[in-house]
């Protein structure tokens, strides 16, 4: 079996584009940006002081270290993308207006701009 390569129907009730919530990977974002970047210092200086054999051993903190590292870079990628990407679009976080826009009806006579009632 083949798929043809158009679009399938829509069988759900899927919006036609799917938007993630903005705000709320920004604050996430913003959040965890700092707290895995403390966590891979506070490792780091861990696996440094390396001289005590109460705690987990070289391994793990290296894996802890390189795994907050990671984090960090993801967030801080993340929000550094969702940023410019509001700010190209200039979107300053009015949600409400940009919903309104996407839910408003075509108007007769023209494009959204054209008011029929003006006769122009």
């Amino acid at each position: 079996m083949s798929r043809g390569r158009g679009r399938h129907a829509r069988t759900g009730t899927e919006p036609l584009t799917a938007y993630s919530d903005i705000r709320l990977r920004i604050l996430l974002s913003a959040i965890f940006t700092p707290l895995f970047a403390a966590g891979t210092i506070a490792f780091a200086v861990w696996l440094g002081a390396g001289g005590s054999h109460s705690g987990p051993g070289r391994g793990p903190l290296i894996a802890l270290t390189v795994g907050c590292a990671v984090l960090t870079l993801a967030a801080a990628t993340d929000l550094t993308i969702l940023l410019r990407r509001r700010r190209a679009s200039g979107a300053g976080g009015h949600r409400e207006d940009h919903e309104d826009r996407e839910h408003q009806e075509p108007r007769e006579g023209g494009g959204p701009d054209r008011n029929p009632d003006e006769g122009g």
